[in-house]
């Protein structure tokens, strides 16, 4: 697989940066009060605006960055993957008719009385998601728990499109930092590309553990989650202690 040319250079020699209308002008053109507007707040807004479009110019970047990533580290261990009728597969039959695999390891191992509430709320959305996301790439849940426990929860939580995957043994989840040295887990999103009988790793979240700010979580940009996507667009934001939990009484 040859890499693309790096997205500054290939942005630089397309003369797409020059092409592009300044993102302070487009936030003038675009700027348009509402009702009882102050101009306090219209002008406020038109500058959040200019940096919004950066922000979206940004990800766009970032995104044609990570495409251009040159070949993952090869698969070569043979683990193995227990599907809901137990029959066994390996890692390169989960991506179906796809090219691409985009795999979730979810905390909710055999010492687990529940799942992580935190896994749950990703997948709460990964499930609606997948309905459309899987006509693009592959999508399997992967877990320490016997496939019929991960049924049974996602039975309860209303999931309908999801594929879930017990992990034979524990290389795979140790391999791919969902299963540290002391026990605990941790959940994992990676992406696979596959080609031909070879399956590579392409792009891992957990690369943002330890990179977070300080009062932060370590996070991915942009951020996979809806949740926090969608609260980030409100006044209050995340807060600073607050989580989602299972059910909420």
């Amino acid at each position: 697989m040859k890499a693309r040319p790096p997205v500054a250079a290939s942005i630089e020699a397309s003369g797409l940066t020059s092409s592009l209308v300044s993102s302070a002008e487009l936030a003038k053109r675009a700027s348009k009060p509402y009702p009882n507007d102050s101009d306090a707040y219209r002008e406020a807004r038109t500058a959040l605006l200019e940096k919004e479009i950066d922000l979206r110019r940004q990800i766009w970047r970032v995104a044609e960055q990570r495409r251009a990533l040159p070949p993952g580290g090869e698969v070569t261990k043979p683990y193995e993957f227990l599907d809901k009728d137990g029959k066994s597969h390996g890692l390169a039959d989960l991506f179906g008719p796809h090219d691409t695999l985009i795999s979730y390891f979810w905390m909710y191992g055999p010492a687990r009385e529940r799942p992580c509430p935190m896994c749950t709320t990703f997948l709460d959305a990964l499930d609606a998601a997948n309905r459309s996301l899987g006509q693009r790439a592959a999508v399997a849940v992967l877990g320490r728990s016997p496939v019929s426990r991960q049924l049974a929860f996602a039975v309860e939580r209303g999931w309908r499109f999801l594929d879930f995957h017990q992990c034979v043994g524990d290389d795979f989840p140790t391999d791919y930092r969902g299963l540290h040295a002391d026990g605990q887990e941790w959940p994992q999103l990676d992406v696979w590309t596959r080609q031909g009988e070879t399956v590579r790793h392409f792009w891992g979240g957990s690369e943002a553990d330890g990179t977070n700010d300080p009062g932060q979580d370590a996070r991915n940009a942009p951020d996979p989650e809806a949740l926090w996507a969608m609260l980030d667009l409100t006044p209050g934001g995340r807060g600073t202690n607050w989580y989602p939990k299972l059910s909420y009484g």
